[in-house]
């Protein structure tokens, strides 16, 4: 397991908000994720969770207060969304998406070389699709399709990893593969950030959680965030914003 080869940056946050259609989805959030760190993001639904890591990637600005990446030349980020915000419907190749997570290093425009397509398919065979290079990615399970997702990430390359329910909608065999190389990723010093439902993976897997319900509820190491009276509160304070709306 080889150490990232760029530094990578503390991820900052000052008393940010970020709207959804002019209603705060996340409120008032002050802290950092440190550079290396494993973090989940929990909470009820509708908690902020997925804004926050939009907002983190840059997608999504800032009603209030600031995000400092400190990524720019240094690594990057790289984003994986939600499974049901993924086209399917678009005739690419499996390899051919896979490549795009190249599109830093060569451009949008600029051919692949056959170094390129090598490294895609290493990418695509380390996750277990070795094979699959010209099936069309609307032909893929939802388990094929967020493998290959995750060969893309790798081709990416980024010092901060961002993942929206990655485990989602996948059979427990290919969660564990890629939860594995989310944990490869974290050994190499990179920033991983997973918005997660299941509990019980993160106090398994996740050193630090950050407890959302639009605003903070707790932020630290895992088992001192995830008590009973943590998640009751995150949940009467979520109760309180959909009332409220």
């Amino acid at each position: 397991m080889r150490p990232f080869a760029l530094p990578v940056p503390a991820i900052r946050v000052e008393d940010l908000t970020v709207a959804y259609e002019r209603v705060p989805a996340v409120h008032h959030l002050s802290g950092s994720f440190a550079p290396g760190s494993l973090t989940a993001v929990v909470g009820p639904n509708g908690a902020g969770k997925s804004t926050l890591l939009k907002a983190i990637a840059g997608l999504i600005p800032p009603s209030e207060g600031r995000i400092d990446t400190g990524a720019g030349a240094r690594g990057g980020i790289a984003y994986l969304p939600q499974l049901a915000e993924i086209d399917r419907s678009f005739p690419i190749s499996v390899i051919d998406a896979v490549s795009l997570g190249l599109w830093r290093e060569i451009g949008l425009f600029r051919r692949l070389t056959a170094g390129h397509t090598e490294r895609a398919r290493a990418a695509l065979a380390a996750v277990g699709l070795d094979g699959f290079e010209m099936r069309q990615v609307g032909s893929l399970s939802a388990g094929q399709l967020q493998r290959a997702l995750f060969a893309r990430l790798m081709l990416q390359d980024a010092g901060i990893v961002l993942l929206d329910e990655p485990f989602a909608a996948v059979d427990e065999r290919t969660s564990a593969d890629l939860m594995q190389l989310v944990a490869r990723w974290h050994g190499e010093g990179r920033t991983v950030i997973a918005v997660l439902h299941d509990l019980e993976r993160v106090r398994g897997s996740f050193p630090q959680t950050l407890l959302l319900a639009r605003e903070p509820v707790a932020w630290g190491e895992t088992e001192t965030v995830l008590t009973p009276d943590n998640l009751h509160r995150a949940r009467y304070i979520s109760d309180g914003w959909s009332d409220a709306a």
